[in-house]
């Protein structure tokens, strides 16, 4: 992180951009598979990555137990990304014309169509894990982790210190749960 000219760097600062030094490649990979083929997209990968980092680093209070939970945090800091995007286009548009975003087939072809969807649709998806996290807050995670993560299914289990069955278990239920919601919304 460069310093400004009387500007101190905090060791936290430090820490995160350690932290996304390491993870950026990852995280990149994820921001565009999650933004694929969006040919109107208003935000690229790298300016994805590039405001969650921001995000992280004007937290000053967060701090990382280890390299999985800065994944998980950044994970979140993507999704908030992505969710103000959505919001900003729909106040700017009021609905008409909005670009596509295309969802990576984590959560398969049935819980948004086959072939992506709006960012409506985004902010159902957002309005429907924000539900399913009230209703379980472990499926929430699940969910979040993986389809904004990235992680894999052991990774998850690891994270949440229950077995990779249970993390099977929650994955399932709370993609049908999701696919339910949003067709609702």
């Amino acid at each position: 992180m460069r310093k400004r000219p009387g500007e101190t760097v905090t060791s936290h600062a430090r820490d995160v951009d350690a932290l996304f030094s390491l993870a950026y490649e990852e995280l990149r990979r994820l921001a565009s598979a999650i933004r694929r083929d969006d040919p109107a997209a208003t935000i690229n990968p790298t300016a994805l990555v590039n405001e969650a980092w921001i995000k992280l680093a004007a937290s000053p209070g967060l701090r990382f137990n280890s390299p999985l939970h800065f994944r998980r945090v950044a994970a979140r800091a993507m999704r908030q990304v992505l969710i103000e995007s959505a919001r900003r286009r729909r106040a700017g548009k009021r609905g008409g014309g909005e670009a596509v975003v295309t969802f990576d087939e984590a959560l398969g072809a049935g819980a948004l169509g086959a072939g992506g969807g709006t960012g409506d649709e985004l902010l159902a998806l957002d309005e429907a894990i924000e539900a399913l996290t009230r209703l379980s807050p472990r499926q929430g995670q699940v969910v979040e982790s993986r389809f904004f993560g990235g992680f894999e299914m052991g990774e998850i289990a690891a994270m949440l210190g229950v077995s990779e069955a249970t993390v099977l278990r929650d994955w399932r239920a709370a993609r049908a749960w999701l696919a339910r919601e949003v067709a609702r919304r």
